[in-house]
């Protein structure tokens, strides 16, 4: 066991309070016969097993659902971006908050690619989420989860968007 990287892990994945609070720290039993968890203490349980692993890529499943605002973006910035900086990360995630600080975005409908391309390209598409993407940039100094998760609900249920790829794209042939 690496106890510094650890120690970081347990830091970046926001764990460290949790482990205070439980009976035998980070040595407490979960599960079954031991301590229950809340589904945020579930998911950063599971992204810190997976972070503390060292791969060359790193596919994260929604791992900022379960979670508050205010430690979804200590998730963010000090994990994903921060800790696993250099290393490739796919994540899948429908919190809008966070496309603006990606490299790039191929956003999925009934399991095809609708569109794909950086922030800028998106934001300017012309799309339904071109239009949501716009207004997160305009509440990003003070997003709401529940306004953000019934704007992507409503996405959800919209009729289908035309594809999209930006220029540059097109002629690369990509």
């Amino acid at each position: 066991m690496d106890k510094q990287r650890y120690k970081e892990v347990v830091r970046v994945c926001a764990l460290e309070d949790d482990f205070k609070l439980f009976p035998r720290g980070d040595k407490t039993q979960v599960g079954e016969h031991g301590h229950s968890l809340s589904g945020g203490q579930r998911a950063r349980i599971n992204l810190a097993r997976a972070v503390y692993r060292r791969a060359d890529i790193y596919l994260l499943d929604d791992p900022l659902s379960a979670v508050d605002t205010h430690v979804g973006r200590h998730l963010f910035e000090d994990c994903i971006t921060g800790f696993l900086s250099g290393k490739i990360v796919i994540l899948c995630t429908h919190q809008l908050q966070y496309l603006n600080n990606v490299e790039f975005i191929i956003m999925m409908k009934n399991g095809a690619i609708r569109a794909q391309g950086t922030f800028g390209d998106l934001q300017n598409c012309g799309t339904e989420l071109s239009e949501l993407m716009k207004d997160e940039v305009e509440n990003e100094e003070n997003p709401v989860k529940d306004q953000l998760q019934r704007r992507l609900s409503i996405h959800s249920t919209a009729s289908e968007e035309e594809f999209y790829v930006p220029e540059e794209m097109k002629s690369k042939g990509k």
